[in-house]
């Protein structure tokens, strides 16, 4: 017989949270904070979404994600979670683009971006501030029909070299294209361009790692390894309101007691919001004007990457710690996501990265989209994935030579790879595109205590989004559990 992973679940929880991305954690932890019982529930045999990590033989340890997140970071850290994880993100010193139109190294600060602005690109000083300026102004509650495209021009017309340094580092980040709404630039390069791109020291199973034991501190319960069926509700005044969740522990077995219901007042989803609604809620529960906003919600594009061992004791060359290249001849949103893209980013760990391994390894990452891939038989599905592992060993040489022969473990990933672990829709690495927002703030309007939080809408995707929007999430869920407790007990909200 398997593995009891449904074991210490008790029966009753004030939330259930469901997924374990950084919208999931923090969401978990600050309602454990609280006070309020908190089980969290991941499907996968690691904590973590994309934020993760996977060992190979031969002593080699890969992040999944790419590494990089804005400074602010480190503020939401030491808020949400605690001073020593927040005391472990460092800044990447060097920044590289290479591609046909520049060759760019950069700190990507402000004051650096800023200098190769005026003096390698020859824009005016003005030109730029006064788009920092424009950037740092811009609501996400104004009425900004601009795309990213038409902001460009506005402020560099016919500059498409600019245009290229602008977007390109924010469309890994988080999927943007030049035909999506300007706001979903703007805010997200503000946060990047304050002081630089960080990195956690030590690897995102030490940050996982530190959050879990800080979890496990204020009192949640974490269980991997446990599916959830379904989102239960029940009729309260003419309105769904959650009763809790059906859970699943996953093994070979089908014991009857490997399946259990747990009762919460309240449930966040870290899953998809479109899975939340139609596989674990179901849409009778949904209004229809609900579900016509959710039907035209776009789920974002993924994302391939090629995982390079480097052989313990064998070293490589500082080529900058995020390198952007691309043989693209200008910078096209459709080239970017194409199956076969010259684009793709190489992460580049040194051993600084994880301190004490002496190791070095190299993540290279391109976007793309699973209809490209979900349909291939397995023979194409091998070959193309070999064609993956090829190209970017190819390019990686450009900037390494030789560096092949300090290689002794190669693999790739597909959107179809992150579909299986993650079940995110389309295997999307970045949530919905920018309509998901509203449809994902509007789930408790729909049926009471049900909340989302996760990446969803551009601006609330990569690490810091996430983690963000598990902060405002919990906010909410916190109200909705302390308004239910005074009911119950006759006692008025303090």
């Amino acid at each position: 017989m398997g593995k009891n992973w449904l074991e210490g679940v008790e029966e009753e929880y004030d939330v259930v949270v469901i997924g374990s991305g950084l919208g999931g954690l923090t969401s978990a932890n600050i309602l454990a904070k609280c006070g309020h019982k908190v089980l969290l529930l991941e499907h996968h045999y690691q904590f973590g979404g994309l934020a993760t990590w996977f060992k190979r033989p031969g002593k080699h340890i890969f992040d999944i994600s790419l590494h990089g997140f804005p400074h602010g970071m480190v503020k939401s850290c030491r808020k949400y979670w605690t001073k020593e994880i927040a005391d472990s993100i460092h800044q990447l010193k060097d920044v590289r683009f290479i591609n046909p139109q520049f060759d760019v190294w950069t700190t990507f600060d402000r004051q650096d971006f800023t200098r190769i602005l005026v003096e390698d690109f020859k824009l005016e000083r003005e030109q730029v501030e006064g788009f920092y300026t424009h950037l740092r102004q811009m609501n996400f509650y104004d009425d900004d029909k601009r795309t990213t495209r038409e902001l460009f021009e506005e402020f560099f017309p016919g500059r498409k070299d600019v245009h290229r340094l602008l977007l390109e580092p924010i469309a890994y980040a988080n999927g943007s294209t030049l035909d999506e709404p300007a706001i979903t630039y703007g805010i997200v390069f503000s946060n990047f361009m304050s002081k630089g791109v960080f990195t956690f020291q030590g690897g995102t199973d030490v940050l996982i790692g530190k959050m879990v034991e800080e979890l496990e501190r204020n009192g949640a319960t974490l269980k991997k390894n446990v599916l959830v069926r379904q989102i239960l509700t029940e009729e309260v005044d003419g309105k769904p309101q959650v009763t809790g969740v059906v859970i699943e522990g996953r093994t070979r077995d089908s014991e009857p007691d490997n399946v259990m219901t747990v009762r919460s007042k309240a449930v966040v989803s870290n899953a998809n919001v479109v899975t939340t609604v139609k596989k674990m809620v179901g849409e009778e529960k949904f209004s229809k004007e609900y579900l016509d906003e959710l039907n035209a919600v776009r789920i974002n594009s993924s994302s391939c990457q090629v995982y390079m061992g480097i052989k313990e004791g064998e070293t490589i060359p500082n080529i900058g710690d995020l390198v952007f290249t691309s043989d693209a001849p200008v910078f096209s949103s459709e080239e970017l996501v194409d199956l076969h893209t010259t684009s793709r980013t190489f992460s580049v760990y040194y051993p600084e990265t994880r301190p004490g391994t002496g190791r070095y390894t190299v993540v290279a990452s391109l976007n793309a989209k699973m209809v490209d891939w979900e349909n291939l038989s397995d023979e194409e599905y091998e070959q193309h994935k070999e064609r993956l592992i090829e190209e970017s060993l190819v390019s990686l040489e450009k900037y390494i030579p030789g560096v092949r022969e300090k290689i002794d473990h190669l693999e790739a990933a597909t959107p179809r790879t992150i579909n299986h672990y993650t079940r995110h829709p389309e295997g999307t690495s970045f949530g919905t595109k920018f309509e998901g927002l509203k449809s994902s703030m509007e789930l408790p309007e729909q049926v009471t205590g049900l909340y989302h939080a996760g990446s969803v809408g551009i601006i609330m995707s990569g690490w810091l989004g996430s983690m963000n929007y598990g902060v405002i999430t919990s906010n909410k869920v916190d109200k909705q559990i302390v308004a239910m407790k005074a009911a119950a007990t006759g006692k008025p909200v303090a």
